[in-house]
């Protein structure tokens, strides 16, 4: 995908769940590829429906009509549970939109957590104006994780 290709922004719809599904565990497997995502799917599903959902404003872009990412933002805490971009749209400008659509959505300040192995996600917080806060441990993986921060 070249940069600058046409990327819309849309809400997200009931009936985008199972494309979500899809490049959530397509985005992950290429980040972890140690890792067997779609063993996972029955309870990233769950969490989808009964955590996200409900609690998170979640905004799609597509380009050409196909979903190339999602965002999950919380409007009352700020809080960005996930931000997924396809991999072939790496480097197309989709993050970007969808981060500055989540600044939009909770303009006061985002929180968010990040795998400290997962350096590319780090780098392009970081690019964006977040800093590391603090340490954590993700309570479902065991995995150490930053707490991150964006503030207008």
């Amino acid at each position: 995908m070249r940069p600058h290709q046409d990327i819309v922004l849309r809400p997200y719809v009931p009936t985008d769940e199972a494309a979500a599904m899809e490049l959530w565990r397509r985005t992950w497997q290429q980040a972890y590829p140690q890792l067997d995502f779609s063993a996972r799917l029955d309870w990233w599903r769950t969490r989808w429906r009964d955590e996200l959902v409900p609690k998170a404003e979640i905004v799609v872009a597509e380009s050409a009509g196909t979903m190339i990412g999602f965002v999950t933002i919380e409007r009352g805490s700020g809080y960005l549970d996930q931000i997924v971009v396809a991999p072939e749209a790496w480097g197309s400008g989709a993050a970007e939109a969808l981060l500055a659509e989540a600044r939009r959505i909770s303009p006061g300040g985002i929180t968010l957590h990040v795998n400290t192995d997962n350096a590319r996600a780090i780098a392009f917080y970081q690019k964006q104006g977040f800093i590391i806060d603090g340490q954590d441990i993700n309570p479902r993986s065991g995995a150490p994780i930053h707490r991150m921060r964006w503030q207008s």
